[in-house]
Parts: structure tokens; C-alpha cells; sequence
């Protein structure tokens, strides 16, 4: 069997009898440990938060504390990671911005209607379409939205 697999003796006879080691049960105590603490912050918590409170449990029983590496490979392990949304940074530091004319020079005061416009983008990030677009534009007399768009742009 050992010719079919390719594999030595040694190595077959090795793991056959080997019992499981102190550091193997402590892992996966702690990995139920770490799963029930991500499913009761409903996946929000990462291994930064999940290894604080698994160390104030541990030194509530007497037992030593482990380190943020150890969950991080144990939640690599268990394929969990946080719910993470990064915040949208629609210029990028090293980009240059050209501001436009102002026209209006701050003075947002009309008399009639359709004498000022404005208008504005929004970047709003939804879980099923991702970030999301919406741009409107405002009448100044009336301060009612003329018009806007929505859009995905992920097309």
C-alpha cells in the first residue's frame, strides 16, 4: 500500500499510532471557543477583538492567555473572518483637484424659481450591489430635489 501511495513506511507506521498531542486538544478548544464568540457578534468581530475576550475568559478559569497570531491561523483554520466595510475614498491622495468656478461666490439666496441650482453625489454602499451612486440636483427657492439619479455603475 505504501508503493501505491508513495509514501514511506516510517511515515505510515508514524501516524498510525500517534495519540493526540496537548497542543492539538488545546487548539480545538479553542476553536469552538472562537466560533461561538464570531456567531454572537453576528460575524462582526475579527481576531483582535475575538482574542481579547477569549483572554479575559481564560484568565477568569486560571489558564494562560493566547496570542493574536494563534487566532488569527485558528480562524484561517475554521475559514471565519470579519464583516468588514472600508470606507469609500473617492480621490486617491496623489491626485490633483482642480476646483471649478464658483459662480455663486456663497451667496445662496434667490428670488424666483429655477434662478440657482445645486447639485450633489452621494456614495452609498449597499451588501448587494456594492457601492451605489446618487446624484441630485436642488433648486434653491423651493429647496425641493428637481431631479436625481441612482445608479451601481458596476456594468
Amino acid at each position: 500500500m505504501c508503493k501505491i501511495l508513495q509514501i514511506p513506511r516510517s511515515t505510515y507506521y508514524d501516524k498510525q499510532n500517534r495519540p493526540i498531542s496537548a497542543r492539538a486538544k488545546s487548539n480545538e478548544d479553542l476553536k469552538e471557543q472562537i466560533l461561538k464568540i464570531y456567531v454572537e457578534s453576528k460575524q462582526r468581530y475579527g481576531s483582535p477583538k475575538i482574542t481579547k475576550i477569549l483572554n479575559k475568559e481564560l484568565q477568569k478559569k486560571g489558564l494562560k492567555t493566547v496570542s493574536l497570531k494563534r487566532v488569527q491561523r485558528l480562524m484561517n483554520e475554521l475559514n471565519i473572518k470579519s464583516i468588514v466595510v472600508k470606507k469609500y475614498r473617492p480621490y486617491s491622495k496623489s491626485s490633483n483637484y482642480n476646483e471649478g468656478e464658483n459662480i455663486l461666490d456663497q451667496d445662496f439666496t434667490t428670488t424666483s424659481i429655477n434662478q440657482k441650482w445645486v447639485g450633489d453625489t452621494t456614495y452609498i454602499y449597499t451588501r448587494m450591489h456594492g457601492w451605489c451612486y446618487l446624484a441630485s440636483v436642488e433648486d434653491l427657492y423651493t429647496r425641493k430635489i428637481s431631479s436625481f439619479a441612482f445608479s451601481n455603475l458596476s456594468k
